[in-house]
């Protein structure tokens, strides 16, 4: 694994995640919040578990865990669209101070239940990426159940705007 390949996958994410939170801008309160039955219920509570998600594994990754997993203030559209940017560039910033050796580092943390793990960090990001993108994938399924189109937010499309 190369810092390059996972900085293209942050920057992917943060892309994704950016473009949903835009399309959520575009709901009304019923919408935002219309209950889908899923485990996070709504577009606004899935999208504040991804940002959630995002910011503690960055505390775990830098050693300064959290003590609550999602606040009452996450649960705010416009409390993500401030907050969750700051974070993916935190992640970059983080990742600049790696090197393709160091991606193989072993990551200790405690979960929400409070198990110990180990992971490498690159395993980590990835991870995060992939989890994210899973919830996008929910949120954009709400979107079309909501009679709207979702925005394009596959990896490839991604590719094609960067460059």
């Amino acid at each position: 694994m190369t810092k390059a390949i996972l900085e293209s996958h942050l920057r992917y994410t943060a892309w994704a995640s950016g473009r949903l939170l835009e399309a959520a801008t575009e709901l009304n309160d019923n919408e935002l919040n219309h209950d889908f039955k899923t485990a996070d219920k709504n577009v606004l509570l899935t999208l504040a578990h991804c940002f959630a998600a995002d910011r503690a594994w960055f505390h775990r990754v830098d050693g300064t865990p959290r003590a609550n997993f999602l606040t009452d203030e996450d649960r705010n559209l416009q409390a993500l669209q401030s907050e969750w940017p700051k974070y993916w560039q935190r992640w970059l910033e983080l990742l600049a101070g790696e090197t393709d050796d160091s991606l193989a580092r072993i990551i200790t943390f405690i979960d929400l239940k409070g198990k110990q793990h180990q992971q490498p960090l690159w395993q980590i990001i990835l991870h995060m990426v992939n989890h994210a993108t899973h919830h996008r994938g929910q949120v954009s399924g709400f979107l079309r159940a909501l009679g709207k189109v979702p925005p394009q937010l596959d990896l490839i499309f991604y590719y094609r705007q960067a460059g």
